[in-house]
């Protein structure tokens, strides 16, 4: 990988990267494989697009419903903006925020909790008013009806 972009042999490897990884002995040679590069080569870019701040981790994308999460919310909040990043950090705190965003738009920080049951979701939503201080009527609470799609594969 070039210190600007990465090549087509690291797109290979990221692409592949995002597919299913081989539950195998030697899962990296057989990506190699793939990619048509040796282990260590892959080992080695695998490496560098890490250190690039191209490639963060490769961990599992566990499916919630099966470990019993079932039930899921986006929330919004309408924040004063010298609030927003303390506010953003303290919602980080909470293992069940899966995702966390600011907006350009009335309701500022946009995040997703995920939980075994609403009432737990509920409970959760309450104590992260209590901790930030968030009057509930600068609340969305979009609750999650059905899972159309849930992926975070990028197309390279």
């Amino acid at each position: 990988m070039n210190s600007q972009l990465p090549d087509q042999t690291d797109i290979k490897i990221l692409d592949l990267l995002q597919d299913d990884f081989p539950l195998t002995s030697f899962p990296y040679r057989e990506l190699a494989e793939k990619a048509g590069i040796s282990e260590q080569e892959f080992i080695n870019r695998s490496s560098s697009l890490q250190k690039a701040g191209i490639l963060r981790s490769i961990s599992p994308v566990l499916e919630s419903e099966t470990l019993g999460m079932n039930a899921g919310t986006l929330i919004a909040f309408h924040l004063p903006e010298e609030r927003i990043h303390e506010i953003a950090t303290l919602v980080n705190s909470f293992p069940e925020v899966t995702h966390n965003f600011i907006r350009d738009n009335y309701y500022s920080l946009w995040f997703t909790l995920i939980g075994k049951d609403m009432e737990s979701l509920n409970e959760l939503l309450v104590k992260i008013l209590e901790v930030t201080g968030i009057p509930e009527d600068d609340v969305l609470n979009l609750i999650s009806v059905k899972k159309y799609k849930a992926d975070v594969r990028f197309p390279l």
